[in-house]
């Protein structure tokens, strides 16, 4: 497993050697900002948002929400960074999809009627008001690996079963049905504070999605043609 993620953050890398230096003191201050998120994870979903911003999927990215999907549902696993502070907002509890695991989180799809929760770069929408209260859409950006989300209704929303008293009864979260569901007091907060455009990046070292993703290994740079 560590080993996928060392060649896969290798490739991403690759074709960035200019800026290497700036990502380089960008990703060691928030490695200082957040010990808890795993410092090859982090490089890669910083890689991946140069290249969304690069390939002309976005504009100039201000905000990276990175949820680690291989870490326990009981510890906090989603992280929300200030790109232009270079500091930590949010680090919270997320839950995963009831058809992608346990507490631990192994399986994933962008099929509909799955209930697994999906891997990759997404975009986030504007927030509206649903049956979970405030809540918040996510457009994936990766064919064939989460770009059904919007169809899917794969949303950021609160929910009563992410909760540490939850997780200290039960061994783990309760479940959604594909959605990072967060808890319901800090919910709200959250969803204002990453809406409109920010960047979400959902990791687990999947062999296909690591070695297959437009955002990570090689480039595609936008054209003016």
């Amino acid at each position: 497993m560590r080993r996928l993620l060392r060649i896969a953050l290798l490739s991403a890398l690759v074709w960035v050697p200019a800026a290497s230096a700036h990502a380089d003191d960008a990703l060691e201050q928030f490695h200082r900002a957040v010990p808890a998120l795993d410092r090859d994870v982090l490089a890669l979903a910083m890689s991946a948002v140069r290249c969304a911003e690069r390939s002309g999927a976005i504009d100039a990215a201000r905000t990276l929400t990175v949820i680690d999907y291989s870490l326990p549902s009981t510890q906090p696993r989603l992280w929300v960074l200030d790109l232009e502070r270079r500091s930590l907002v949010y680090e919270e509890l997320v839950a995963h999809g009831r058809g992608s695991g346990e507490d631990r989180a192994t399986n994933f799809s962008n099929q509909d009627g799955s209930h697994m929760s999906s891997l990759g770069l997404f975009l986030t929408l504007d927030p509206y008001v649903g049956r979970h209260g405030r809540s918040l859409r996510l457009r994936g950006l990766e064919e064939g690996v989460n770009d059904r989300a919007e169809a899917r209704a794969i949303v950021i929303h609160g929910a009563s079963y992410v909760s540490r008293a939850f997780a200290a009864r039960h061994g783990r979260l309760g479940r959604s049905w594909g959605c990072p569901a967060l808890e319901q007091a800090t919910a709200p907060e959250v969803i204002d504070r990453i809406a409109g455009g920010s960047l979400l990046f959902a990791y687990y070292p999947e062999r296909d999605w690591l070695e297959g993703s437009r955002f990570l290994g090689a480039c595609e740079v936008a054209s003016d043609e």
